[in-house]
C-alpha cells in the first residue's frame, strides 16, 4: 500500500546537496560578509546625544535583522544535517563553523548592547519612542538592561571567543559520543543493533521483559560512558559558574529566568502548586502498578501501556488525525500541519544513525519549518508529532513580525506545542469506541501530567543540587547518579521500585549549551497551555484570532505581562497553577473510577 506522506524530510528545497552543498557554502560566505558589515556599523555607531539622532540606530537594526535571519537559517540547517546522520563528517565541520559565526555574532551583539548602555537615560527614553523604533521598544530595553549586568565589553568579547572551544565544544563532544553509541537488543531469535533513540522507543513496549531489557542495556551503555559524560556536564556547569561569578551573579537561576522572561516568584509559585497536589498522581502510580500486576512500578514501567495489546498507528493515519483535530481547534493550525506533511517538512523514519529525541526548527529566511523525530507507530509518537507541529505553528504566526521581535523564550515555546498535544489527546479520549480504549488513552494523557509534574521536577531538583555541589569542585559520575536518584525519589514521592541513576547522562537537556535549566519551561508551558485551552473550549468562536495574538506577543513581553493581558491572571499566585492542575487531577479521578474493577 502506497503512503500518502513521506517519512523523510526534504532538505534540498532549502540547500541542495546536503552537507556538501555549494549553495549552502555560498550562503555561508554571504552571511559572513553581512556579519562583517554589521560589525563595522556597530563599531562606527555614534552615541546619540539627542532623541532625534536615530539614524545610526535604525541602520544597525536593519543590518542586525538581516544577519540574525541568515544565521538562524544556517544554524537550523546544520541542526537538521547533524540530526539525520550522526556520522556525517561534513556536518560536524559545519557545526564548528556555526560555533565560530555564532561567537562573532555574540561579540557583535555585545558591542551593540554596550553602545545602548552608553546612551543617556533621558535621551534613551525619548529615542525609543520614535516612530521608527517604537516597535522594538521591549527588545531594545531588555537588551540594554541585561547589558548593564554584564562584564565590560572587552571581557564579554573574550568570553564569547573562548566559549567556542571551551564551552560549546563540550556540548558538541556530548553529541559526538552519543552518536557513536548503539544498543544490542533481541528481536525474536535474532539480535539487532539500535541507536539509543530507537532503543528508547522500546521503553513503551507492552512486554515488560522487552522494556526491562531495553532499560538495562541502555543503562549499561550510559554507564560505560559515564566518566566522559561527567566531564561534559561538569565543565559546562563550571564554565557557567565562573561566568556568573565574574559578572557578579549570585543566583544560578538568574540566567534561565532572564532568558525565559520569568520571575523567581512565578517559578516558585508553579512548583509549590505542584508539590501541594501530588497525592492524586501517586494514587495513579499505585493503580497503574496494580493493573500491571506489580507491587510498585519501576522506572522502565512509567511509559508502559496498560493494554495487553496496543494499536499501531501508521504515519498517514497519524497525519490525518492531527489535521482533522487541529481543524476543530484552529483552521490555521490545520492548514500549517497540512503544508508540513505535503511538502515533506518532517523527518520521522525509524532508522539507525539518527540522533535521539525530537525537535522543530524554523528557517526565517525561507519561511519554512522542519520537524525531526523517530516514528514507530505508537500513540506517544503521534503526541510527539503534534507537539512538534505546535512548535512549528507558533513560529509560523511569528513570521509576519520583524525577526528581532520573534525571539520568544523556551517556556512560551513549550506552550504552543503542549497545547497541540492536548488537542490530539482530548480528541482521542473523546472519540474512544470502547471503555478499554478510553482507559488506555486517558492513561496516556495522565502520563504526560506525571512527566511534567514529576519527571521534569526531578530534573529541576537535580540541577539545583548539582550546581550547589559543583561550586565546590568536580562532581564525580557516582555522585551525579546519587543526586539523580535522590531527586527522582523526591519528585516521585518515593513511589517507584527502582529509578534511573544515569538519567543525568542520557538526557540531552543537561548538556545543551544554549541555556541551563532546560526543564521548568516544559512544565510552565504545559500548565500555561491548559489555561489557554480552557479559554478555547469556553470561547464564543473568537478564540483563533486571540490565540494568534497571544503567540505573536510572546517575543515582546514577560510571561507575567502576557498572562495578564491575554488571560487576565496573576502567575505569581497559586490560583492559576492550581486550576490547571485540577484539570489533570480530573483525568486521574476518571481513570481511577474506570479501572476500579480491572485490578489483576
Amino acid at each position: 500500500m502506497n503512503s500518502q506522506y513521506t517519512m523523510e524530510w526534504n532538505l534540498d528545497s532549502l540547500f541542495s546537496g546536503g552537507s556538501s552543498s555549494k549553495e549552502l557554502h555560498n550562503y555561508i560566505s554571504e552571511l559572513k560578509k553581512n556579519m562583517d558589515v554589521l560589525l563595522s556599523a556597530v563599531n562606527k555607531f555614534i552615541i546619540p546625544e539627542h532623541s532625534n539622532d536615530s539614524k545610526d540606530l535604525e541602520d544597525v537594526i536593519q543590518l542586525l535583522e538581516k544577519a540574525t535571519k541568515q544565521l538562524s537559517e544556517f544554524s537550523s540547517f546544520v541542526s537538521c544535517l547533524s540530526a539525520q546522520d550522526v556520522g556525517d563528517k561534513e556536518a560536524k565541520l559545519l557545526v564548528g563553523k556555526r560555533s565560530q559565526l555564532s561567537s562573532l555574532y555574540a561579540t557583535t551583539i555585545s558591542k551593540f548592547d554596550q553602545k545602548l548602555v552608553q546612551i543617556e537615560e533621558n535621551v534613551w527614553e525619548h529615542l525609543i519612542e520614535q516612530q521608527t523604533l517604537i516597535a522594538f521598544k521591549f527588545v531594545l530595553n531588555e537588551r540594554r538592561k541585561l547589558a548593564k549586568e554584564k562584564l565590560p565589553i572587552e571581557q564579554e568579547i573574550l568570553l564569547n571567543d573562548l566559549s567556542v572551544d571551551g564551552y560549546h565544544a563540550w556540548g558538541e563532544m556530548y553529541d559526538t559520543i552519543v552518536g557513536k553509541m548503539s544498543v544490542e537488543l533481541t528481536n525474536g531469535d535474532e539480535s539487532e543493533h539500535l541507536s539509543v533513540g530507537q532503543a528508547a522507543n522500546r521503553l513503551s513496549d507492552p512486554s515488560r521483559l522487552k522494556r526491562k531489557e531495553a532499560f538495562t542495556e541502555l543503562e549499561k551503555e550510559w554507564k560505560k560512558n559515564s566518566e566522559l559524560f561527567a566531564e561534559t556536564i561538569n565543565h559546562l556547569a563550571g564554565f557557567r559558574l565562573q561566568t556568573y561569578n565574574h559578572r557578579g551573579w549570585a543566583h544560578v537561576l538568574k540566567e534561565p529566568l532572564d532568558y525565559n522572561r520569568m520571575s523567581d516568584e512565578t517559578l516558585h509559585a508553579m512548583w509549590e502548586a505542584i508539590a501541594n497536589n501530588k497525592t492524586p498522581f501517586v494514587s495513579y502510580l499505585k493503580r497503574k502498578a496494580e493493573l500491571l500486576g506489580l507491587e510498585k512500578l519501576s522506572w522502565f514501567d512509567l511509559e508502559a501501556p496498560i493494554a495487553t495489546s496496543t494499536k499501531t498507528i501508521n504515519f498517514d493515519e497519524a497525519a490525518r488525525t492531527i489535521i482533522e483535530q487541529f481543524s476543530r481547534f484552529s483552521t490555521n493550525m490545520a492548514e500549517f500541519a497540512q503544508t508540513a506533511f505535503d511538502k515533506g517538512w518532517i523527518e520521522a523514519e525509524d532508522r539507525a544513525g539518527k540522533r535521539p529525541g525530537g525537535f522543530c526548527t524554523s528557517f526565517p529566511d525561507s519561511g519554512e519549518t522542519r520537524i525531526f523525530m523517530t516514528y514507530s507507530g505508537t500513540a506517544s509518537n503521534v503526541a510527539t508529532l503534534a507537539h512538534e507541529l505546535g512548535h512549528g505553528y507558533h513560529q509560523h504566526v511569528m513570521d509576519e513580525l520583524s525577526v528581532l521581535n520573534q525571539d520568544y523564550a523556551m517556556n512560551v515555546a513549550e506552550t504552543a506545542s503542549t497545547l497541540a498535544e492536548m488537542v490530539i489527546a482530548d480528541a482521542a479520549v473523546r472519540n474512544a469506541t470502547t471503555q478499554d480504549e478510553k482507559i488506555s488513552l486517558l492513561e496516556e494523557k495522565i502520563q504526560r501530567s506525571v512527566a511534567f509534574f514529576m519527571n521534569i521536577h526531578s530534573r529541576f531538583l537535580f540541577e539545583n543540587k548539582f550546581y550547589l555541589e559543583r561550586r565546590n569542585g568536580i562532581v564525580s559520575a557516582e555522585r551525579l547518579s546519587e543526586l539523580m536518584v535522590e531527586a527522582q525519589k523526591e519528585a516521585y514521592c518515593n513511589e517507584l521500585e527502582s529509578y534511573d541513576p544515569t538519567f543525568w547522562a542520557s538526557k540531552l537537556h543537561f548538556h545543551i549549551t544554549d541555556v541551563p535549566f532546560y526543564n521548568f519551561p516544559y512544565t510552565f508551558g504545559y500548565l500555561f497551555s491548559l489555561g489557554i485551552y480552557a479559554n478555547a473550549v469556553e470561547s464564543d468562536g473568537n478564540f483563533e484570532e486571540s490565540y494568534k495574538e497571544l503567540l505573536r506577543d510572546t517575543g515582546i513581553m514577560t510571561v507575567e505581562d502576557l498572562a495578564k493581558k491575554h488571560l487576565n491572571v496573576d502567575l505569581g499566585g497559586l490560583d492559576f497553577w492550581e486550576k490547571g492542575i485540577e484539570l489533570c487531577i480530573a483525568d486521574v479521578e476518571e481513570f481511577l473510577r474506570l479501572t476500579e474493577n480491572k485490578i489483576r
